[in-house]
C-alpha cells in the first residue's frame, strides 16, 4: 500500500493551495483528481477574492480594515456564520494574498461587489492561478496528482483515527495511507440532483452550471464518520444569468450592482437590490414564472467594466443578449410588461433615490454599504432577462478553524480535514462576492499547515 504524509482530495483552489503549502514544507503528498483536469469550481467562478489591506487597495487610495472585513461577513450571513471561521478568516487573509502573489498569481484589478463596504474584490483569472500552482506543484518532486481518480471511501484504524483512503485508477479500487491526515477539498453538490432535492428543493429549475464533477462525494464519506453539516438550510442560487446560461457561455452580468434595479414581468420592483445576490436569487425565484430583468439606462451602462465577469455590460451588449430601446415604451414591449406599471416603477424609484427615502424597500447603496443609485433616467435603456443557477452550494462539513471536521458534538475527527466548498459554517445565510475563492485559498494552507504539524487537537 503507497503511502504519503497527506491526501487531498480535489484539485481545486483550496486542494491546490493545499498541496504547494504541504510540499513547500516538505512533505509527501498525494492530490486525487476525479476529473482528467485540475480546478472544479474555482474555473467556473467569477474569479474574485476578499481581500483587504493590500497593495491594491492602498494604491487606490482605499481604506479598509480587518474589522470592517470581519462586520460586512458576519452582516452578510445574517449573523448565523461562525464568528470564529471569519476572524480566523480576517486575521490571515492579507497573508494569504501574498502567498499567492508569491506564487504567481496574478491579481488584475479591484472592484466593490456583492457584500462589501469598499472595494475589497481582487480579481483574478481563475485558470491562471490553477496553473500557477500547478507549475508549482510539478517543480515540487514530493507531491504527486494523480487524474481520473475519484475518492470512494474514507478509512479509520482501530483507534478512530481517519489514515486511509479507498480510491479508484485504471479501473481498479486502491488503498493510500495517509499518516498525517487526509484533506477533503472535493467542492460541493450543484451536480447531485439527489442531494439538491433533499436539501434544496426550492431550487427545482435553477439552472444547474456547477462543476461537473461537484456531486457531493467529499460530503457523503465525511458524513459517514460522523461529520456534522452546517448551513444548508441556506441554500440559495446564485441570480443574474441569462437563461441561455446552461449552454457553453455562462453569461451574467450584475448590473443592479452598478445601479439597475430588478422588475419582474408585472412590471414592478420586488427587493433592495443592494443585498447579496444568493438572497436576490430567492427573491426573483418566488417571482411569476421565475421571469425577471435587470433594467437600467445610460448612467449605468457607462460604468460598464471591460473583461470583468460580472460588470461587462457591454459585452452583454456584444452578444445581444440585451434589449436597448430609445423609450421605455419601447423597453417594455420587448420585454412584454405593463408600460403603465414600468412607468411608475421607474418614476417611484427615481423620485426615492434623489430624495435619499426609497420609499419601497430602503434601497440607500449599489452594494451592502458601498455606492451611491442613480436615477434610471437617460436613454437609451436596457434589459438584460436573468435567471438563476445552482453554481455553488456554499453549505457542507462543519469545521473549526484548523480545518478540522468536526462531529455533532463540535469535537474534531481524527485525522479528517475540510477546505473549500465542502465546508458549512463560512457563509451563514447570505455570501460576500470573493470570499469563497478566498477561504479556499486560506483554510487549504491552514489544513495542510495543520495536518503536517500534528499541532490540532487529535
Amino acid at each position: 500500500m503507497e503511502s504519503y504524509d497527506l491526501v487531498i482530495l480535489g484539485g481545486g483552489l483550496a486542494g491546490m493551495c493545499a498541496a504547494v503549502e504541504a510540499g513547500e514544507k516538505g512533505a509527501s503528498v498525494l492530490l486525487l483528481e476525479k476529473l482528467d483536469e485540475l480546478g472544479g469550481s474555482t474555473v467556473l467562478s467569477s474569479g474574485y477574492m476578499a481581500f483587504t489591506g493590500t497593495d491594491m487597495q492602498e494604491v487606490a487610495g482605499i481604506v479598509d480594515s480587518t474589522e470592517s472585513l470581519v462586520k460586512d461577513l458576519q452582516e452578510v450571513g445574517g449573523g448565523v456564520n461562525d464568528s470564529s471561521l471569519i476572524t480566523f478568516y480576517a486575521e490571515n487573509q492579507l497573508e494569504t494574498y501574498s502567498w499567492l502573489v508569491g506564487q504567481g498569481i496574478e491579481f488584475r484589478s479591484l472592484e466593490a461587489v456583492s457584500g462589501h463596504s469598499v472595494p475589497r474584490g481582487h480579481i483574478i483569472d481563475p485558470h491562471q492561478a490553477i496553473q500557477a500552482l500547478y507549475k508549482k506543484v510539478k517543480q515540487l518532486p514530493n507531491v504527486i496528482i494523480r487524474f481520473c481518480a475519484p475518492a470512494k471511501r474514507l478509512l479509520k484504524n482501530e483507534e478512530g483515527r481517519i489514515d486511509r483512503v479507498l480510491y479508484e485508477s485504471e479501473g481498479a479500487e486502491q488503498t493510500v495511507e495517509a499518516i498525517k491526515g487526509v484533506l477533503v477539498t472535493t467542492g460541493g453538490f450543484a451536480k447531485d440532483e439527489a442531494l439538491l432535492g433533499q436539501f434544496a428543493p426550492q431550487l427545482n429549475g435553477a439552472l444547474r452550471i456547477g462543476g461537473r464533477g461537484n456531486c457531493g462525494d467529499g460530503i457523503k464519506m465525511a458524513w459517514e464518520h460522523g461529520a456534522w453539516v452546517n448551513d444548508l438550510p441556506y441554500l440559495n442560487g446564485t441570480y443574474g444569468f441569462h437563461p441561455s446560461a446552461s449552454g457553453a457561455v455562462k453569461m451574467q452580468g450584475l448590473a443592479f450592482y452598478k445601479g439597475a434595479i430588478m422588475v419582474n414581468q408585472l412590471g414592478r420592483r420586488f427587493v433592495n437590490e443592494s443585498i447579496s445576490y444568493k438572497l436576490l436569487g430567492k427573491a426573483a425565484f418566488e417571482q411569476p414564472d421565475k421571469i425577471t430583468y435587470q433594467v437600467w439606462d445610460q448612467t449605468v451602462m457607462d460604468k460598464s467594466v471591460a473583461d470583468d465577469p460580472l460588470y461587462d455590460l457591454e459585452l452583454l451588449r456584444r452578444r445581444r443578449l440585451l434589449y436597448i430601446t430609445d423609450t421605455l415604451e419601447e423597453l417594455a414591449d420587448c420585454i412584454d410588461v405593463p408600460l403603465e406599471v414600468l412607468e411608475e416603477t421607474i418614476s417611484r424609484y427615481n423620485q426615492g433615490i434623489q430624495t435619499g427615502e426609497e420609499p419601497d424597500f430602503g434601497r440607500k447603496t449599489l452594494t451592502h454599504n458601498f455606492g451611491k443609485p442613480t436615477p434610471i433616467e437617460k436613454a437609451p435603456f436596457y434589459a438584460f432577462e436573468s435567471t438563476v443557477a445552482m453554481l455553488a452550494t456554499y453549505a457542507g462539513v462543519a469545521v473549526n478553524s484548523a480545518a478540522q471536521v468536526l462531529n455533532p458534538f463540535g469535537e474534531p475527527i481524527p485525522g479528517l480535514y475540510a477546505a473549500g466548498e465542502v465546508t458549512g459554517g463560512f457563509h451563514g445565510a447570505g455570501y460576500m462576492t470573493g470570499s469563497s475563492l478566498g477561504k479556499a485559498a486560506v483554510f487549504g494552507r491552514v489544513a495542510a499547515s495543520e495536518a503536517l504539524s500534528g499541532a490540532a487537537i487529535k
